[in-house]
């Protein structure tokens, strides 16, 4: 079966999307980050060196979606209508949790935007918060819900 993706040599390329309709597209993403309990109670109580860790990681997940197909070699660069990045600290982690939620309307879909999301922001509290401790661990990041397109909705079953 000869894939539509992959060229003559076996190689991947870029799929086309230029056939598919337009259609309104979303997708939810979500992440953690665990850390010690002296990084958490640094990062919750505000007092970290490089400042304000949850509103840059949000910041850096809005840019990390926009730059999603700069860092993902075959994902096609797409307008992004919306982003939004939360990042909430996680007592019982103890930690961060970050969602992130994409949307556009257009060929292709927004989940690598999402992922990429909350991926970089994550690494961006790690980042800000490893002075504390190199023993934090990124975890658990996952897409939560798509819709649009052919496949149409697609929730995660818990």
């Amino acid at each position: 079966m000869k894939l539509s993706h992959i060229d003559a040599e076996g190689r991947p390329r870029m799929v086309d999307v230029g056939p598919k309709p337009e259609t309104a597209r979303r997708a939810v993403a979500e992440g953690r980050i665990r850390m010690s309990p002296e990084a958490f109670e640094a990062l919750a109580g505000n007092i970290n060196p490089k400042g304000d860790v949850l509103t840059t990681a949000e910041l850096a997940g809005t840019t990390g979606a926009k730059k999603t197909a700069d860092l993902i070699p075959l994902c096609h660069p797409i307008v992004l209508d919306h982003v939004e990045v939360s990042a909430t600290p996680d007592p019982a982690l103890p930690g961060v949790h970050v969602i992130a939620s994409a949307s556009s309307v257009g060929r292709t879909g927004v989940e690598m935007e999402a992922l990429t999301a909350v991926t970089v922001a994550l690494l961006t509290v790690y980042d800000m918060v490893k002075a504390a401790g190199h023993d934090m661990e990124v975890q658990d990041v996952r897409l939560l819900e798509k819709s649009g397109g052919k496949s149409g909705v697609w929730k995660r079953n818990e």
